[in-house]
C-alpha cells in the first residue's frame, strides 16, 4: 500500500522562509505558554509542523542552488556545486 503523500496547505506554500519561520515561531510560544484550549492546540501543531516541513523544503532548496568557489591547481577560479 503507498503512503499518499503529503501536501502542505496552499496559505503556507505561499510563504518564503523567514515568514514560515516567524509564524513557526509565534505558534512554538502559544503551545508554549500552555493556556490554549485542547482543540486551538492541536491545529497549532499541525500547521506548526506544516511550517516546519515548509522550512526544511526550503533550506534543503537553497543549499541546492548554492555553489562553492574554487581555485583549481592552474589558478583558475570555478565553482562546483555544494556538497555536504
Amino acid at each position: 500500500m503507498e503512503k499518499a503523500k503529503n501536501t502542505l496547505p496552499a496559505d503556507i506554500t505561499q510563504l518564503g522562509f523567514e515568514e514560515a519561520l516567524v509564524e513557526l515561531e509565534k505558534l512554538v510560544r502559544q503551545l508554549e505558554d500552555g493556556k490554549a484550549k485542547l482543540d486551538d492546540a492541536i491545529t497549532a501543531y499541525e500547521r506548526g509542523a506544516a511550517l516546519r516541513s515548509h522550512c526544511e523544503a526550503k533550506l534543503r532548496e537553497a543549499q541546492m542552488r548554492i555553489e562553492k568557489i574554487t581555485i583549481g591547481s592552474d589558478g583558475k577560479i570555478g565553482t562546483t556545486s555544494f556538497t555536504s
